[in-house]
């Protein structure tokens, strides 16, 4: 089952220093997409948006719901692709902003480490992680959004839920791709998952 991450807008263009002309490197044509899929593993980035209590606790964890081009439902995470000459601290803000809404207010850690890393193959059975178009390779983080969420790009809405049922057997089987076994990763990272 694929992972089928959101490409970014096409037209995005990353803003250039100050004198520097506005152009965008990272950005590639369909066709050399698939052609470097083919060749290349691809860095991405995934997020698992929280909400905290006063003391730093998770509360809340927030999964996405996308259609399928097929109409199947699906759950998923802030995800996207790292663009060339972006770092992942910008890469991270980007995509939580395009996937949640300007006024989402994440607060992006003080170091981009990732939680895990995870590594999608386009065969079954070699990882827990899945993404039939390509081999890539994700570097997730739990990060607390403060705002207002208000899914855009594809997402039609964000759930929020308990640790508890984020870690459930049902929400995992409605992820695709390993996202469910990702999911659970990151809530043992921050202490909700025993």
């Amino acid at each position: 089952m694929s992972v089928r991450t959101p490409d970014p807008d096409p037209d995005w263009t990353p803003k250039p220093p100050a004198g520097a002309p506005n152009t965008n490197p990272g950005w590639l044509k369909d066709v050399e997409l698939a052609e470097i899929r083919r060749r290349l593993p691809i860095l991405y980035i995934e997020a698992v948006p929280v909400r905290v209590d006063g003391l730093g606790q998770v509360v809340e964890v927030g999964v996405l719901l996308r259609a399928r081009p097929t109409g199947e439902m699906t759950r998923t995470l802030v995800s996207g692709r790292v663009l060339y000459g972006e770092t992942l601290r910008d890469a991270l803000f980007r995509h939580l902003e395009k996937d949640l809404g300007p006024m989402a207010f994440p607060q992006l850690p003080a170091s981009p480490v990732p939680f895990t890393v995870a590594e999608y193959f386009p065969m079954p059975g070699i990882t827990a992680y899945t993404d039939d178009r390509q081999h890539a390779v994700s570097l997730a983080y739990v990060v607390p959004v403060t705002g207002t969420c208000d899914p855009r790009q594809d997402a039609l809405e964000i759930t929020w839920m308990t640790p508890a049922e984020a870690a459930s057997p049902g929400v995992s089987a409605e992820m695709e791709g390993g996202r469910g076994t990702l999911l659970r990763a990151a809530l043992a990272s921050v202490g909700q998952l025993y």
